[in-house]
């Protein structure tokens, strides 16, 4: 007498399967649906906690962000200052190097321009104090972006802990240097740098006082597009991310490679420094980064490394952190209120991706299952 055993092979409920491709036009269409969500739920969310008008919250996010002049071009400036760290790590990240440092290369860059301020402001002609500015604020930078990059070329280091170690480092040689120029003495901060003379300070142009920010940074960007998309050097980053042994392969030099965008990576982080301190808080502290090397991850994440897309979200990211604290303080809500607000629709915006990137797949109902006699 002879046994049978049924198999039954149950196909799954939901199934998820990665995309081929998508064109750009259904890309943008997913991200708008889960924007459009996200401000449902945080409207439900509202009603619910404050019972307040959601339209009303929403419009008042628009004026705290944009509501006047001088909001829109600090909204502008913060933009900026988030834009350009993104750019800067958008070659690394292209690259699969994941330089978690830029905090730290900011606020090197940013110690270099405050030294050039203070020991070089009233001494050397303006046109001069700026180039030295910018060159120091970027080599310092890329100097600090190639330490870790010469240990991850040489001996295969682990760069994520590396670059993020080096924000801790940068940090207490910022707690030095605040130390060491502080004024008034004993204040523990260095105070606004030549607040009279306005020594190495952004020069105002059809008298705003940001513009300039706006100038070098969308410069910045369009440069760094072109860099990645139509040069040599672009391929063979892209190449290196791809797959180091195909580079290799390809006669390509995957140390250069990673030396040289490291460097230009770090270099450009460290411009964002001298950006902040001379084109906007005109002082230094531990805080002149306020967390943006860690944002523009996000950013850059986002955007697929496109330049001209981290315009977008940049704008975006600062845009909700502006209306966030603008309901908080106008509703009498706690600083959590606002942030859990944001939370939601950074939330929704980055799940999107995954739509983007993946597509499910659900059982037909009534479908039979697969029996398989052995």
């Amino acid at each position: 007498m002879s046994t049978q055993s049924v198999h039954v092979e149950r196909e799954p409920l939901v199934r998820m399967v990665k995309r081929d491709g998508i064109s750009n036009q259904k890309a943008w269409l997913i991200r708008g649906i889960s924007l459009g969500s996200a401000l449902v739920v945080c409207a439900l969310l509202i009603f619910m906690l404050t019972k307040l008008n959601p339209l009303k919250v929403y419009s008042s996010m628009f004026e705290g962000a944009l509501g006047t002049p001088r909001r829109t071009w600090v909204t502008l400036r913060d933009t900026m200052m988030l834009l350009c760290i993104s750019i800067g790590l958008a070659p690394a990240f292209k690259m699969r190097f994941w330089n978690i440092g830029a905090e730290g290369q900011v606020l090197i860059g940013g110690v270099a321009t405050a030294a050039c301020m203070i020991y070089l402001g009233g001494k050397v002609p303006t046109p001069v104090l700026f180039l030295v500015m910018v060159l120091a604020s970027t080599l310092s930078g890329a100097v600090w972006g190639l330490v870790p990059a010469i240990f991850k070329a040489k001996w295969n280091t682990n760069e994520t802990l590396f670059t993020l170690m080096m924000n801790y480092v940068a940090i207490q040689i910022t707690s030095y240097c605040v130390a060491l120029w502080e004024n008034p003495f004993g204040s523990n901060s260095v105070g606004i740098i030549h607040p009279n003379t306005e020594w190495g300070w952004f020069p105002k142009i059809f008298g705003q006082q940001y513009l300039l920010n706006v100038i070098i940074v969308m410069g910045l960007t369009v440069a760094m597009y072109v860099y990645l998309k139509y040069t040599k050097h672009g391929y063979e980053i892209s190449v290196v991310g791809e797959s180091e042994n195909t580079a290799r392969y390809a006669g390509i030099s995957v140390r250069k490679v990673i030396l040289r965008t490291m460097a230009i990576s770090s270099g450009i982080c460290g411009l964002a420094g001298f950006i902040a301190v001379s084109g906007a808080s005109h002082t230094i502290s531990v805080n002149t980064a306020d967390g943006r090397g860690f944002t523009a991850i996000i950013v850059a994440w986002l955007s697929k490394f496109n330049a001209v897309v981290m315009v977008l979200f940049s704008f975006l990211l600062v845009f909700l952190d502006k209306g966030a604290v603008e309901i908080a303080s106008k509703y009498g809500l706690n600083e959590y209120a606002s942030e859990i607000i944001e939370g939601i629709i950074l939330f929704f915006i980055l799940g999107s991706e995954f739509f983007i990137n993946y597509r499910l797949i659900f059982r037909h109902a009534g479908k039979k299952d697969k029996k398989e006699v052995a």
